[in-house]
């Protein structure tokens, strides 16, 4: 578990669900133990770099042995909320809604959707999976009554303040952003952004320079 008093930088949680991605792909292998070094050469990590992300949160490895990689897998997944069950709405039912709403891996994790919601009454009544679509209208009110956790906004960049604050109002807990806009969140609210086109705009710099570079 995490040292009393220990803060732990941003930079070492998101390497977090990286290990686990890796622990479970050597579980599919049936490797029941693998070294910090062993890792650092599937992972691209430093070896010192892993053992000491893992020791903020109490020692897992042991001298000579390494790392028990089902108990690190799971200890990890604790780390990360993953033995919770969140419920989660989907606002924007568009293609990447419904993308969401059909990628059953979230589910799997504990990340259940309850609902979606959209202002298209053309979508509203249907249903994507077992997940019906309903009015953006009613949002608070469902959120109030169905105890959700995890709002998810899919919209257009010009509604998403709109939706995050409806959101607010209602006592989410969390905000998965995937609208192209930084949202305005209270502090008590934990907000994650997905900024695709940043995420694409990265990779075309790096086709970018990587062309020129073989150019000269």
């Amino acid at each position: 578990m995490q040292k009393s008093n220990t803060k732990i930088s941003m930079a070492v949680i998101r390497r977090l669900p990286k290990y686990r991605r890796y622990l479970e792909e050597l579980l599919d292998k049936g490797i029941n133990r693998i070294s910090s070094r062993e890792l650092s050469k599937i992972i691209g990590f430093t070896a010192s770099q892993i053992r000491q992300d893992l020791n903020n949160f109490g020692g897992f490895g042991q001298q000579g042995y390494g790392y028990n990689v089902a108990a690190l897998y799971e200890e990890i997944g604790k780390i990360l909320g993953l033995d919770n069950v969140y419920n989660t709405i989907i606002i924007g039912a568009g293609n990447l809604g419904q993308a969401i709403a059909n990628y059953t891996n979230f589910e799997k994790a504990g990340f259940i959707p309850k609902a979606m919601f959209d202002i298209n009454p053309r979508l509203i009544g249907l249903k994507i999976r077992d997940i019906e679509i309903m009015d953006a209208d009613n949002i608070e009110e469902y959120i109030k009554e169905n105890n959700i956790d995890i709002g998810i906004i899919c919209t257009d960049k010009e509604h998403a303040q709109d939706v995050a604050d409806k959101l607010i109002k209602s006592n989410i807990k969390g905000i998965w952003n995937f609208a192209p806009t930084d949202l305005n969140v209270p502090e008590h609210i934990m907000l994650e952004n997905v900024h695709l086109s940043e995420s694409l705009y990265t990779l075309s710099f790096l086709l970018k320079h990587n062309r020129e570079q073989e150019d000269v």
